[in-house]
């Protein structure tokens, strides 16, 4: 792979457009790595072929090859860099690193491998793989694959972390805990400048609020222990501290724009949280919420590694183009939903077990045609009359 594409560079670098064969070679190496980690992390089901035809269950379309400018060509191993280190937090391997997953079984190195560890458990138990888990994996994958077209100069366009990109966008089931993303993009450049400095006065409030969160959040299970349901007050507490935390969060990674208030208030935030009112929860899931939640924990702490990248990088975009990519936008807060999923689930605000699908938008409806109005019957001709 490093010879062909040592000569993939070489030849952009040289025509403009990497020739038919070379390209058909790097393609099919795309699509193969794709087809093997999707077997390997449980996303897919067939044994994969080992030439790397279309046509397996999580596979990736590959434009033919096109012109692609000969600057960004001869720089395109400095110019991967972001990509390549969101692709590793997220996917956790490139290129040949499969072989060290292998050997290690299933080492914690990215989110792909996390989510395909506990998969590959909960298939043994269900007998399929649960979608959020799946849709994780796949979307790993995927940028993964974008990754390593644009490494090996299958196509000229930068890697895009949007999770909508997938097809098909992964199902959002109903959640109590949902989110609203009304951020239109626009930053303005001296607050992004002065970010974490205008978030010091939040951090300050968030670590007081947690103090009292911890002590409600105990009360909250001993009492969901012997009522079977959150107390309104406590449940009322617990949701604004989650929804604060989550508004905080989003200002500091640059997912959201205007300085939030303190009060985590719903609808005062662009990027916010509906969140249900209380209602019953089982016993026996309160009792050992904590040790249920483990995994969940997991597959949050490797997400948060991928959204400190995502604000670094959206820091350095904002300040040069004056916005958010929408792609970084999106990453961010299907991230930080997943976050407030798992804080809601494990201060029994909700027992509802956190999704992983990465999608932030509904795919649109599609629009049902109305059935066209029967054509009205004829008049009868009238009677002659004489």
């Amino acid at each position: 792979m490093f010879p062909a594409g040592f000569l993939a560079w070489l030849a952009v670098v040289v025509l403009g457009r990497l020739p038919e064969l070379l390209h058909r070679f790097l393609a099919a190496y795309v699509r193969y790595t794709t087809h093997v980690f999707a077997y390997l992390f449980v996303a897919a089901e067939p044994w994969p072929g080992f030439l790397g035809r279309p046509g397996y269950p999580v596979d990736v379309s590959i434009p033919p090859p096109d012109r692609q400018s000969r600057l960004t060509a001869l720089f395109r191993g400095l110019l991967a860099l972001p990509a390549l280190l969101l692709a590793w937090m997220l996917a956790g391997l490139q290129h040949g690193g499969w072989i060290y997953v292998v050997l290690s079984l299933y080492a914690f190195t990215g989110l792909a491998s996390a989510a395909g560890f506990f998969a590959w458990w909960a298939s043994l138990v269900l007998g399929r793989c649960p979608s959020g888990l799946r849709n994780a994996v796949v979307y790993s994958l995927g940028y993964m694959a974008r990754t390593n077209a644009y490494v090996f100069l299958l196509t000229g366009r930068y890697p895009n972390s949007d999770p909508d990109l997938v097809e098909p966008r992964g199902h959002l089931p109903t959640h109590p805990l949902e989110l609203r993303n009304d951020d239109d993009g626009r930053r303005s450049r001296l607050t992004v400048f002065f970010r974490l400095l205008l978030t010091l006065p939040h951090l300050v409030w968030l670590a007081v609020w947690s103090v009292a969160a911890v002590l409600v959040a105990v009360a909250n299970w001993v009492a969901t222990l012997a009522l079977g349901r959150s107390p309104a007050p406590l449940h009322a507490f617990l949701v604004r501290f989650v929804r604060y935390s989550f508004h905080v969060g989003s200002f500091l990674c640059l997912v959201g724009n205007p300085f939030p208030g303190f009060v985590g208030a719903e609808g005062s935030y662009p990027v916010d949280l509906r969140i249900d009112a209380e209602r019953r929860q089982h016993r026996l899931k309160t009792l050992f919420r904590i040790v249920l939640s483990l995994p969940a924990a997991v597959i949050a702490a490797l997400l948060r590694n991928a959204l400190a990248l995502v604000a670094l990088f959206a820091w350095f975009a904002a300040l040069v183009i004056g916005r958010m990519p929408t792609g970084l936008q999106h990453l961010g807060a299907a991230i930080m939903r997943y976050e407030a999923q798992l804080w809601a689930y494990l201060l029994v605000v909700t027992d509802t077990y956190p999704h992983a699908t990465p999608t932030v938008t509904p795919p649109p409806v599609a629009a049902v045609e109305p059935e066209p109005w029967p054509s009205p019957e004829p008049d009868p001709e009238p009677e002659p009359t004489y």
